[in-house]
């Protein structure tokens, strides 16, 4: 009792929460019959809904029930389910919060489940490796980044889907990407960014849009860039002990990008709300003709009335390959689960080709296994839509470079350290030189 309490009291902290008293036992609805499993994505609850039908046909007597929370309230109440002893015995991880979950030892090795990485697309299986060299996630979907564009609006700027689909960029003119983008912006007199007398202080519709500053990982910001610079996150594929914010590339990269906004290509940090002015809504507002985003929000962007939204690949970099970030959900269970043989038996079924291709079927996210991937791609061209931008980098493409998250140890601090520096930087015009200082207090913490 003395670790579980002193690892909780650690969870706390990190995450800012207040210790209750006491440990209480059984969640609400667990039982010896009943499997708790939880989600934040509303959208792919009908997929495992399904799959928690067909599970319990095989397995009479047990039950699923699942519990759906939105993002910011999932990891609230996941984290304040460890602390009281409420958790469920079954969630869906998230790489970037798996280090830490990892660490404070809250998670059951799934070692005895016989997952193969090898029965999922390439890296997913990995990353969910901890540092003692046990398994604690089963690969559950992934995604990649691509360039969505409003159809009309490229055209109307004589860009054809070839031409968005072979971009390249550098961090000294910005190569052809950011005449595109330039070329997309068009200010209230109908001047384009690239055009003599075009005003960047009175801007109709931006070339891209923004999703901030991009915290330490700029998924759907900046990570294309640095990546195809050459440049990396740590100073290992996984579990680094240095991270490289001081890199002079990684720098020179979050200049150039963040000065998109600076020339009035770019919507300016300003005009961006984490909650209700994202990427996506910036385009569906006809504000931004363009934006970087994830695979999960394919729906989304073909859901917008009255738009036709094409898909390109990422732009290539110096490096002469295109790149993008690769993300995998995982199904974990959690150490203290009352139901623990059930919940082995749901995250095996979970991660296999049966339930996966039920998943693909919905054509709301990717699967981790090959099978279940085909399964999605067919769904999404039975509703009209491509992909093809999302699948290409996993396609064994050469011209292609994948990467993962950053998977360390204390990525909460991390967060909190990167979070204002990069808004700073986006937000104030900030030096980015004010990184190196940022690096160092962050390595000083992976020291510890």
């Amino acid at each position: 009792m003395r670790i579980r309490m002193r690892t909780l009291t650690a969870l706390a902290g990190v995450f800012g929460l207040s210790l209750v008293s006491g440990c209480a036992q059984g969640g609400a609805g667990s039982s010896a019959d009943t499997v708790t499993y939880w989600l934040w994505d509303a959208n792919q609850q009908p997929a495992y809904e399904a799959c928690a039908k067909d599970f319990e046909k095989q397995n009479p007597g047990l039950t699923v029930k699942i519990t759906q929370l939105g993002w910011d309230d999932y990891w609230t109440k996941l984290t304040a389910s460890f602390i009281a002893g409420t958790e469920p015995d079954v969630f869906t991880d998230h790489i970037q919060k798996f280090g830490q979950f990892a660490d404070l030892k809250v998670l059951e090795p799934l070692d005895d489940l016989g997952i193969d990485d090898a029965d999922y697309q390439p890296g997913l299986g990995a990353n969910w490796m901890g540092q003692d060299g046990r398994r604690y996630g089963a690969p559950k979907d992934w995604d990649t980044v691509a360039l969505f564009y409003n159809r009309e609006l490229a055209k109307a700027a004589g860009l054809t889907a070839a031409q968005l689909n072979g971009l390249s960029w550098n961090p000294e003119d910005g190569g052809t990407f950011e005449k595109a983008i330039a070329h997309l912006t068009v200010d209230t007199k109908g001047r384009r960014g690239d055009e003599p007398g075009f005003d960047k202080n009175h801007v109709k519709v931006y070339g891209l849009a923004t999703n901030g500053g991009g915290d330490g990982d700029g998924q759907t910001q900046w990570s294309t860039f640095t990546a195809s610079a050459g440049w990396t996150y740590t100073d290992q594929k996984r579990w680094g002990t240095k991270y490289r914010y001081d890199s002079k590339t990684f720098q020179s990269v979050v200049e150039w990008y963040f000065g998109l906004a600076k020339k009035g290509y770019m919507v300016p940090f300003t005009d961006y709300n984490s909650q209700s002015n994202q990427a996506n809504t910036q385009v569906a507002a006809g504000k931004a003709a363009a934006a970087f985003d994830g695979a999960w929000m394919i729906s989304s962007y073909d859901g917008f009335k009255g738009l036709d939204i094409g898909t390109a690949v990422t732009p290539a970099g110096p490096s002469g390959k295109r790149a993008t970030m690769m993300n995998g959900l995982a199904d974990s269970i959690t150490r203290n689960a009352r139901n623990k043989a059930g919940a082995k038996k749901w995250v095996s079924y979970l991660a296999s080709d049966e339930c996966q291709r039920t998943v693909g079927s919905y054509g709301i996210v990717f699967p981790a296994t090959p099978d279940g991937t085909k399964a999605a791609v067919a769904a999404y061209e039975k509703k009209g839509i491509d992909v093809g931008a999302f699948t290409e980098p996993v396609a064994d493409n050469k011209d292609f470079t994948t990467f993962s998250y950053p998977i360390t140890n204390y990525a909460a601090d991390v967060y909190a350290l990167m979070h204002p520096a990069m808004q700073d930087i986006f937000g104030n015009g900030s030096s980015v030189s004010g990184l190196d200082r940022t690096n160092s207090q962050i390595n000083l913490i992976l020291d510890q």
